[in-house]
């Protein structure tokens, strides 16, 4: 199936990113995520570029990813579906937070 092109908001800046239409829920709920973070990560810091705001927000979202893995690995119960879709969801999460900087350059 071929691309198409969606318009997102990432911390107030507009970005078009392509992806097939089967997979524009889930990369919407990954920008809506990404843009949660940052615009935490920008409130509750005093940091300022946006640049230093999506490290924090990287961090963020891979803080929650090492401990989902953590707990993968001491046996707590996960469904096998629900611990593929969290960490594709928060790989697309970490991608987008940093494509943003290339689209940018």
């Amino acid at each position: 199936m071929s691309a198409k092109q969606i318009e997102v908001q990432i911390l107030g800046q507009s970005y078009r990113l392509a992806c097939a239409p089967e997979a524009e829920p889930a990369l919407r709920e990954a920008v809506a995520r990404v843009d949660a973070e940052m615009t935490k990560a920008r409130d509750n810091s005093a940091v300022r570029g946006t640049d230093r705001v999506a490290v924090l927000a990287a961090l963020s979202l891979s803080s929650e990813l090492l401990k989902l893995q953590k707990s993968v690995r001491h046996g707590e119960a996960f469904p096998v579906e629900e611990i593929r879709r969290t960490m594709t969801h928060m790989n697309q999460q970490l991608d987008a937070a940093i494509g943003q900087f290339d689209v940018r350059q």
